[in-house]
C-alpha cells in the first residue's frame, strides 16, 4: 500500500513562503553573529591555501594560520590609512569646498527662478524643507547603532577567521558526517566547487579594485579634479557592488567637479572617462580577471543584491554575489533543484521550444 504523503500545491506554495519568510527573518535578527563568521568564511576559503603552503613548509599549525591572518589585516590596514589620509585631505578643504557648494547652489536656484518664474523665497523654503526631513529621516540613533554594530563586526572577524582556520578539518567532517555514504562524492563536488569560486572571484575581485582605482585616479588626476585619488579608490571600492556601485562611483566625482570648476563641461568629461572604464572593466577586465567563475546572470545579480541590502544592508550588497554563486552550485548538484540553478546562471538558450495543445512552439 501506497503510504506516502500528498501535499497539495497550494499548501507546498504556502510552505515555501512560510519557509522563506522565516529564514529572511532569521538573517536579519541573527545578522550581528551571522554576517561576521559568514565573512570569515569566505576570507578563509581565501586564506586556506597560503596556511596549506606554510605547513608544508613545516610551520607550526598555529603560527602559520596566525602569519595568515596578520597578513589579512595589514592589507586592509594598508587600504584604510590611504583612505583615511585622502579623508583628511579632504577635511581640511571642506570649508572652501562648502563655501564653493553654497555658492553655486544660490546661482542654481537664482536660475531656475528666472527660467521657470518660481520665486526664490519658495524655492529656499522647500529646500530648507527638504534638508530637514533628510535628516529626520536619517535617524541618527539608528545610524549609530549601526556604525555599532560595524565595529563589532570587524573585531570579531580576526577571531573568527583563525578558529575557523584551526578547525577546518572539524568542520568538514561535521559536514561529511551530515550526509549518508552515497552522497559524500557530489557532496566534496559541491565543496571543491565552492572553494574554487571563492578563491577565484576574491582574488579576481582584489585586483580588479586595484586596476579601477588606478584608472579612476589617473582619468580625475589628468581632469584636474579635486581629491582624484580618494574618489579612485571610493569609485573602485563601490564598484564591488554590482551595477548599483558603478552609478554611485560616476555621480560623486561628478558632483565634486560640478561644485569645484566654473564650468559643466568638467563633469560632462567625467562621466565620459567613467563610462569608458566601466566599458573596459565590463568587457575585458572582469572576463579576463575575476574569470566570470561566479556565472550569474545579470537579471539575478541585481535582485540578490537589492535583497541583500534590505536584510544585511551594506555588508549583504557585497556577500550577495558570492553566496548565490554558493547556492548555484548546491543547485546545481540536487536533481530537483537544477532547474533553479539553471535560473540563476548565466548560459541563455538561444532558442526556448515547449509543446502545449500538442503544438511546438517557439520563441
Amino acid at each position: 500500500m501506497d503510504t506516502t504523503l500528498k501535499i497539495p500545491f497550494y499548501a507546498k506554495v504556502a510552505l515555501i513562503f512560510i519557509s522563506v519568510l522565516s529564514f529572511v527573518f532569521t538573517m536579519q535578527v541573527g545578522q550581528g553573529i551571522i554576517i561576521p563568521i559568514v565573512f570569515a568564511i569566505l576570507i578563509a576559503i581565501l586564506l586556506n591555501p597560503l596556511v596549506n603552503y606554510l605547513i608544508r613548509k613545516k610551520i607550526n599549525k598555529i603560527v602559520s594560520i596566525s602569519i595568515a591572518v596578520f597578513l589579512a589585516i595589514f592589507v586592509v590596514l594598508g587600504i584604510l590609512y590611504i583612505i583615511s589620509s585622502q579623508v583628511t585631505m579632504f577635511s581640511e578643504t571642506y570649508p572652501q569646498l562648502k563655501e564653493k557648494f553654497s555658492l553655486t547652489s544660490t546661482e542654481l536656484v537664482k536660475w531656475i527662478a528666472e527660467r521657470f518664474n518660481i520665486s526664490e523665497t519658495k524655492i529656499v523654503a522647500w529646500i530648507n524643507a527638504t534638508e530637514s526631513e533628510a535628516i529626520h529621516n536619517l535617524a541618527i540613533g539608528e545610524r549609530l547603532t549601526e556604525a555599532g554594530r560595524m565595529i563589532v563586526i570587524v573585531m570579531l572577524l580576526p577571531v573568527y577567521l583563525f578558529m575557523i582556520l584551526f578547525y577546518k578539518s572539524l568542520l568538514l567532517e561535521f559536514i561529511r558526517k551530515l550526509f549518508r555514504s552515497e552522497y559524500h562524492i557530489a557532496v566534496a563536488e559541491v565543496l571543491m566547487n565552492t572553494k574554487r569560486i571563492i578563491q577565484s572571484y576574491l582574488v579576481g575581485l582584489f585586483f580588479e579594485m586595484i586596476i579601477i582605482a588606478v584608472l579612476n585616479s589617473t582619468g580625475l588626476l589628468l581632469l584636474g579634479i579635486d581629491y582624484a585619488i580618494i574618489l579612485g579608490i571610493t569609485g573602485a571600492l563601490l564598484n564591488v557592488i554590482p551595477y548599483v556601485g558603478g552609478i554611485i562611483a560616476i555621480a560623486l566625482p561628478m558632483i565634486i567637479a560640478f561644485v569645484t570648476k566654473d564650468s559643466l563641461t568638467y563633469s560632462f568629461l567625467v562621466f565620459c572617462v567613467y563610462i569608458f572604464i566601466q566599458f573596459v572593466d565590463n568587457h575585458y577586465i572582469i572576463p579576463r580577471i575575476v574569470a566570470s567563475r561566479v556565472q550569474i546572470n545579470a537579471l539575478i545579480s541585481i535582485i540578490v543584491v537589492l535583497i541583500g541590502s534590505a536584510v544585511w544592508g551594506i555588508p549583504g550588497m557585497f556577500l550577495s554575489i558570492p553566496l548565490t554563486a554558493i547556492i548555484k552550485v548546491i543547485f546545481d548538484h540536487i536533481e530537483p533543484l537544477k532547474p533553479w540553478g539553471f535560473l540563476l546562471g548565466n548560459i541563455v538558450p538561444t532558442a526556448s521550444r515547449f509543446s502545449f495543445a500538442n503544438k511546438k512552439i517557439k520563441s
